[in-house]
């Protein structure tokens, strides 16, 4: 099954070393590719690539590692990834569904998304913090830009 990241994508997440778990509104899928995989292919889709899309965020943000991309930009769909992107433990957040954080202890963190689903990754609850607004700088940036023209 190919997968396409969507306005309702809430989050992917590596399980196993050629599997996600992809998580959206009210539905669960094993996908028989690696996140970064499938990222790239999303990307593809709405017609970048994700090297592309990543230069431009660096680019923009001024960053140079576990930059946000966008990967759909009239839907504003944006995912963040929770490690470097190309590291089996990466799971790839998107920024507009997340409703709240919540700290589990020093690693771990709570993503609570607005449908009320949540998902627990292992990463601090700091470096959530700073995915979460690095992603919404970029958004922010590219959203003025399309209102200037």
């Amino acid at each position: 099954m190919n997968y396409e990241i969507s306005k309702g994508t809430l989050a992917i997440v590596p399980n196993g070393e050629e599997t996600s778990l992809v998580y959206e509104d009210e539905n669960r899928y094993y996908i028989k590719e690696k996140p970064f995989k499938i990222m790239e292919e999303s990307c593809k889709y709405f017609g970048s690539s994700y090297d592309g899309r990543k230069e431009s965020a660096k680019s923009i943000l001024g960053a140079e590692y576990k930059v946000p991309i966008i990967v759909e930009d009239s839907e504003n769909i944006v995912l963040f990834p929770t490690t470097s992107p190309r590291s089996s433990e990466c799971a790839w957040i998107s920024l507009r569904n997340i409703k709240s954080i919540e700290k589990i202890d020093a690693g771990t963190t709570k993503i609570v998304f607005n449908n009320d689903k949540n998902v627990i990754i292992p990463i601090s609850y700091r470096s959530i913090e700073n995915q979460i607004s690095r992603a919404s700088r970029l958004e922010l940036i590219m959203n003025r830009r399309k209102i200037k023209k």
